[in-house]
């Protein structure tokens, strides 16, 4: 599938802002399975200095500093993406038994295996402790294939659990998740991969978008789309396999990845520090466009 995604941030401010500095992570990966053609990241006002540099994932950041006063700023991207089909539910059961995946990642030295133990530790937003751990051995059967658990453990989310947007913010703890089952496709996410790393099975947050489809019979509404997250589960023979329990998917097709790491802090869309500006508000207008075939990728 070929996509034109537009992604628009705006922020609108009481008072004037003498100064700003911002980081953006919202340049779609270049992946196997996903062709970036273009991307163009757009400011107004404009900066002063503007440049990218890629983290520790391989995740491309924009770095930009407004220095005019202002009272709005706004930062809009458009990306062309090509994403192709990967991994089916099928070849799940190929994995390695999640008993074996732990006896490699202990002594394993290849580059895959000391990249996968960074990925299996905890951080403030995705903490591991026996509580977790429980959550997951409830599907985790002993010589299961990684994968397999894993997707098992993507459905119980999605079954028990209650999307409900006006229950968290970034600052809900996942313990919370959990009690309440109730949250978000970000709290789903790091829910998981919490999980998943108390048992030692190394696990990453994975930012993008999705495509939506309008009900029969209404028109798709622009700008109306919105970021989504999954995560992905490592496993040695076939690589790193993606899962979306907000919707019981593994993403395919219209899944389109944005970036990945430890959890949400490492691939936050915009943040940045400003003087003065007191009171301000948020705008995000997210638009995935899919592209017949046909269409050229040219932006």
């Amino acid at each position: 599938m070929k996509y034109q995604i537009s992604h628009l941030t705006q922020y609108h401010y009481l008072q004037d802002i003498a100064n700003c500095y911002n980081l953006s992570c919202l340049s779609p990966r270049k992946l196997a399975y996903q062709k970036t053609r273009k991307t163009r990241l757009e400011v107004s006002p404009s900066p002063s200095s503007l440049y990218d540099h890629l983290d520790f994932f391989g995740n491309r950041h924009t770095f930009f500093h407004v220095n005019k006063l202002h009272t709005q700023l706004e930062v809009k991207v458009t990306s062309l993406v090509e994403v192709l089909s990967r991994l089916g539910s099928q070849q799940l059961e190929e994995s390695t038994p999640w008993e074996e995946l732990l006896i490699y990642l202990g002594h394993a030295t290849d580059t895959q295996a000391l990249h996968a133990r960074l990925l299996r530790t905890a951080t403030r937003m995705t903490p591991t402790d026996k509580l977790f751990r429980d959550f997951a051995m409830e599907v985790f059967e002993p010589g299961m294939p990684v994968l397999e658990g894993a997707k098992r453990l993507s459905h119980r989310i999605f079954d028990e659990f209650t999307y409900d947007p006006g229950f968290t913010t970034l600052a809900t703890p996942v313990h919370t998740v959990l009690q309440q089952k109730r949250g978000v496709c970000q709290d789903f996410a790091q829910l998981a991969i919490s999980a998943l790393r108390s048992m030692g099975i190394p696990a990453r947050y994975v930012s993008g978008y999705l495509e939506t489809i309008p009900p029969p019979g209404q028109e798709r509404l622009v700008g109306a789309d919105a970021s989504h997250a999954w995560f992905a589960v490592f496993d040695p023979i076939l690589g790193w396999v993606d899962f979306d329990p907000t919707n019981d998917l593994i993403p395919d097709e219209r899944h389109i990845t944005l970036a990945f790491g430890r959890d949400y802090a490492d691939v936050v869309p915009l943040k940045g520090l400003m003087s003065g500006g007191g009171q301000h508000q948020l705008t995000v207008q997210v638009d995935v466009m899919p592209l017949a075939d046909s269409e050229g990728l040219g932006l």
